[in-house]
């Protein structure tokens, strides 16, 4: 939900759940709900944007919500959902394309990689996957890293897990825990917290967390697995199409200018904190998510595109190529926000403060257990952010703005919680490094659940200084 959408609603009566079960009937709903939507996606493998939205009728009808206004209210959600996410993804993954196809992703590696020595060559891929990683969703991150990771292991004599965890952990934290990923975005969008705040805390947090799970954590899993790049997945670059390519330093400011003018605007927030001040005004503007991500794709259309010689009929190919993909994301983000809405029409929000209380819980460690146990149920990191922001978004209504934020982190660390059989990205990395599944258990999924438990650490320790 929009901030504007919440203080129209702060000045209207709160509305009324759309159904009049008891607390016992609600949480049976929820687990009902929750169950289906598992079942749909695991065990029948449908599409979870299918599987939400017949789990958001089945949580209203046992709840014994009239069907008329369950689906309002799930099309409400979705809708809203939507409306403040959907540009966002569309915008990061045009931005991701360009940064792809131009050949920056290959400078910012190669320009990395040549300075690194063998001692800091799991630093250096761990720095190169925050960067790259900024504006990728996690599975295009993956292929165009992996084969990198398995050059450098081939012909450094590298260990494959040494250099391949820090690249996965750089990967994965930023898909878990900093805009503009989806699953970031929908929880911040579902509990109304500032994307700024929530952006600069995240990188602070992230920073640590990628580096315990990823330089340190891969010298243990390097003896745990011990494997060789497997022959038929090391790529034999073919020669590019490219005129040139992008310098190093305009490919790593255009990926940064997004940040960096949403980290101005939280700072100048906190700083000057007078909406009526001039250089607040601007810097709300110039540092709101849909125009700090379009300047950077502007930009990117001069600083990647063209500098690597491309036309405007190929930029405008570009465009069109990099939407196709977030179709099926857009939409599984708009369905958990129909389902989160629908969760909080019925009346589950109320219901899990009420609980909150009377467990004396804090209310960061009761989101990410929430997004743990819906992660480990359905194997998404993002339904698992989208449906527990959703039941904790009201806890939210008596923080302060750094704990809001730091909410959003507690449930992006817990969605990232142990990987396993069915999450597609385990799957992409057994296959990529040629290990079985129990090589992957230990390497992969260990190192998920080092991200998780260590980001819930830092977020705790946050939450007592801010």
């Amino acid at each position: 939900m929009s901030r504007l959408s919440v203080e129209m609603l702060a000045a209207e009566p709160a509305a009324e759940p759309i159904t009049s079960a008891g607390q016992a009937q609600l949480g049976i709903a929820v687990l009902v709900g929750i169950a289906v939507i598992v079942l749909l996606i695991t065990m029948f493998k449908l599409h979870a944007f299918l599987a939400l939205t017949i789990g958001s009728i089945v949580l209203g009808a046992t709840a014994g919500a009239p069907l008329d206004k369950t689906l309002l209210s799930f099309g409400n959600g979705l809708g809203d959902t939507v409306a403040g996410v959907g540009v966002l993804i569309a915008l990061g993954a045009i931005l991701g394309k360009l940064l792809a196809d131009s050949g920056g992703a290959d400078q910012i590696v190669d320009t990395i990689l040549a300075r690194a020595s063998d001692r800091t060559m799991p630093w250096a891929m761990v720095l190169i996957a925050g960067v790259i990683g900024l504006p990728l969703f996690f599975e295009v991150g993956i292929v165009l890293l992996i084969p990198v990771v398995l050059l450098v292991a081939k012909r450094g004599g590298h260990s494959v897990m040494r250099i391949g965890i820090p690249a996965l952990a750089g990967l994965s934290v930023m898909h878990g825990l900093v805009p503009p990923h989806p699953g970031p975005l929908a929880a911040i969008d579902a509990v109304d917290a500032d994307l700024g705040v929530t952006l600069a805390l995240g990188v602070l947090i992230g920073i640590p967390t990628a580096i315990i799970a990823g330089p340190l954590f891969s010298k243990y899993a390097a003896r745990w697995v011990d494997i060789a790049p497997p022959e038929k997945m090391i790529p034999q670059r073919p020669s590019e199409d490219l005129e040139r390519r992008p310098s190093f330093g305009a490919t790593v400011a255009t990926v940064l200018l997004p940040v960096v003018l949403m980290l101005v605007k939280a700072l100048v927030d906190i700083v000057v904190n007078d909406p009526e001040n001039h250089v607040q005004r601007v810097t709300d503007v110039v540092g709101s998510p849909l125009i700090a991500l379009l300047a950077a794709v502007l930009v990117g259309m001069f600083t990647l595109g063209r500098a690597a010689g491309f036309s405007r009929e190929r930029l405008s190919s570009t465009v069109d190529r990099s939407l196709v993909p977030i179709a099926g994301i857009v939409l599984i983000v708009g369905a958990g926000g129909g389902f989160k809405t629908t969760l909080v029409d019925i009346g589950v929000g109320q219901m899990i403060m009420d609980f909150s209380e009377n467990w004396n819980i804090s209310p960061l460690l009761l989101a990410w257990l929430i997004a743990v146990l819906i992660r480990l149920a359905t194997g998404s990191a993002t339904v698992a952010t989208i449906s527990a922001a959703g039941l904790v978004a009201p806890l939210a209504a008596d923080m302060s703005v750094p704990h809001v934020a730091l909410l959003v982190l507690a449930v992006g660390a817990g969605s990232l919680f142990f990987s396993h059989v069915n999450d597609a990205g385990f799957w992409m990395v057994k296959e990529y490094f040629g290990m079985d599944v129990g090589q992957t258990i230990k390497t992969w999924s260990v190192m998920e659940t080092v991200i998780s438990v260590v980001g819930l650490g830092f977020v705790m320790l946050l939450s007592l200084v801010l």
